[in-house]
């Protein structure tokens, strides 16, 4: 989860809210049918952010948001940054998927259709399309499709206008910070401010940005700590002092109270009014 935004700079882009506004059934289950046009009875099972951990020493998985319905599981993610290996990971989440949905000593019958969806805030084959849909079939013959129940597919908001579905085009369009009268997209952006004006999401956010900046600091420090001798321990921690008081200032500027903010970081409202020089 990426969180380096104050509360108010947050959009349907960004994980938080976008888990957040998907845990709306009817919504997700719009979305869903809008995208990958198909009809979906009903999501059994909603979840936001699930981690998929199958043994001690395997590589876990959380993913931004997981449904099933009676034959079929979805795993929707919201990707803002090109890091390269979006086909590897597309890949690994689906046998993660498989691996949560099949008991051991099941069939292979009882695996259910997967599909791995991400929408990118960039074209992530450089094609010039607003989608990418993958599916295995034969390569001597590529009318033959494998039907292992597997499909992969790519959005890419910033050529939203790319597609001809008017749908997929205004919530494409959408994520990409357009205005658009369709009358999903005004009920979706309507959730979007529904969810940013939850006082509880917005004190959960605040806490994860004070721990992944003290996370930050704290392997910044070991960096240092590393290639540096004992004599810099008083400059390090004159590094974790800025970055609690970094944390601070943002926490305060969101509309947390002084209150509040010394209890998320158990210090006293006196050193919170001293980060803030009040």
């Amino acid at each position: 989860m990426n969180t380096t935004k104050i509360w108010e700079e947050l959009e349907i882009k960004d994980d938080y809210i976008f888990a957040k506004v998907m845990r709306d059934k009817d919504i997700c289950k719009a979305v869903l049918e809008k995208l990958l046009h198909i009809k979906i009875k009903d999501l059994k099972y909603v979840e936001e952010q699930k981690t998929i951990d199958v043994s001690y020493d395997a590589k876990s998985v959380r993913l931004d948001v997981y449904v099933e319905d009676s034959d079929r599981v979805f795993d929707i993610e919201m990707q803002t940054t090109n890091q390269k290996e979006l086909a590897k990971r597309s890949r690994y989440y689906q046998g993660m998927l498989d691996l949560n949905t099949i008991e051991k000593g099941e069939t292979y019958r009882k695996l259910k259709d997967s599909y791995v969806i991400f929408i990118c805030t960039f074209d992530p084959f450089g094609k010039g399309m607003a989608q990418y849909r993958f599916e295995s079939f034969c390569l001597e013959d590529k009318s033959l499709k494998l039907e292992d129940g597997t499909m992969k597919i790519f959005f890419n908001t910033k050529d939203y206008d790319k597609t001809d579905d008017e749908e997929i085009r205004a919530f494409l369009g959408y994520v990409n910070g357009e205005h658009s009268e369709n009358p999903f997209v005004k009920k979706l952006d309507m959730k979007v401010k529904q969810v940013k004006e939850n006082k509880e999401w917005r004190a959960e956010y605040m806490t994860l940005l004070m721990r992944e900046q003290e996370i930050r600091e704290e392997s910044r420090e070991e960096g240092i700590a590393e290639g540096m001798a004992k004599g810099m321990a008083k400059g390090m921690a004159k590094g974790r002092a800025e970055g609690r008081a970094d944390s601070i200032e943002k926490m305060y500027k969101n509309g947390m109270s002084i209150a509040d903010i010394a209890k998320i970081l158990e210090i006293t409202q006196q050193e919170v009014e001293s980060c803030l020089k009040i």
